[in-house]
């Protein structure tokens, strides 16, 4: 006999489904109006069904043509948005995989203060950095590029990523290390044979952390790339508050749809590895 819910119990379900469905209830709103037509957004209700379904809006929110030197849709802007996080994502993982390594298991004299700093680092304004970041891109040749972009969104993801890295090592037990260390294994044997196959729910976990924080960045984007090399935050953005007649609210919900799909299918992948790894420094370090 299946057992009864406690009213208790019983509560607690209802409250999270009501949540639930208030925090679900704005995306059900972005679909169904992406699926409308321009008259029935202007008769109907936000809650209403699309009656004649049309995929209209997607396509042109999609679509890469240019009129004079405007671009109507969020196709070359959604790639340099690609260009632009995988490299950095990746790259800064690797190199606080690494920075996270040293300082868990390689300490050296002054390394606590260099940790220290690190953290501080994670709490720097985006805006603090803009100026100094500009004048190294501008000395560099990278400004009002995508390399440049990729410089800026490594630069300041390497706190985070060094930050996730060492609070997920110091949990390898010391003396599986020191062990490798007699037997003759050096710093990239151990890191390569020890802690590489244990490092997989933190490497999702910056990459998840890293390609959402670059995704969703918008002030880098507008600050430091060029009319060929501004990410799809900033083309939503142009493309939302752009007013040339009348105003297509299906188009809209559509490209803002198409911008975040990238970080929703990255969460539906590895999101249950999100968790693990950020709690696994917890107990000790």
């Amino acid at each position: 006999m299946a057992a009864r819910l406690s009213p208790g119990r019983a509560a607690v379900y209802l409250l999270l489904a009501v949540c639930a469905l208030y925090y679900l209830l704005p995306l059900y709103v972005m679909l169904a109006t992406s699926f409308k037509t321009l008259d029935q957004i202007r008769a109907g209700d936000l809650l209403d069904l699309p009656l004649s379904p049309t995929t209209a809006a997607w396509a042109k929110a999609w679509s890469s043509a240019c009129t004079g030197a405007e671009c109507s849709g969020l196709a070359p802007y959604f790639w340099n948005s690609i260009s632009m996080a995988v490299p950095a994502v990746l790259i800064s993982t690797a190199i606080g995989s690494v920075n996270g390594y040293v300082l868990a298991h390689w300490r050296f004299r002054g390394s606590e203060v260099l940790f220290t700093a690190l953290m501080v680092g994670c709490f720097i304004p985006f805006q603090v950095v803009i100026l100094p970041m500009a004048r190294l891109l501008g000395m560099a040749e990278l400004a009002n590029t995508t390399p440049g972009l990729v410089f800026v969104h490594i630069i300041y993801g390497l706190a985070f990523t060094t930050l996730f890295f060492r609070n997920y090592y110091v949990t390898v037990p010391e003396e599986l290390v020191k062990a490798a260390r007699i037997d003759g294994a050096g710093f990239f044997t151990i890191y390569r044979r020890i802690i590489l196959p244990l490092s997989l729910p933190i490497f999702m976990v910056c990459f998840i952390w890293q390609f959402t924080q670059i995704w969703n960045d918008f002030l880098f984007g507008v600050v430091f790339g060029g009319s060929d090399a501004q990410p799809v935050t900033v083309a939503l953005n142009n493309l939302v508050n752009t007013s040339t007649g009348v105003k297509e609210y299906n188009v809209d919900m559509a490209a803002a749809i198409i911008a975040a799909l990238p970080t929703l299918a990255l969460y539906l992948v590895a999101g249950k590895y999100f968790v693990r790894g950020l709690t696994a420094g917890a107990v000790k370090g």
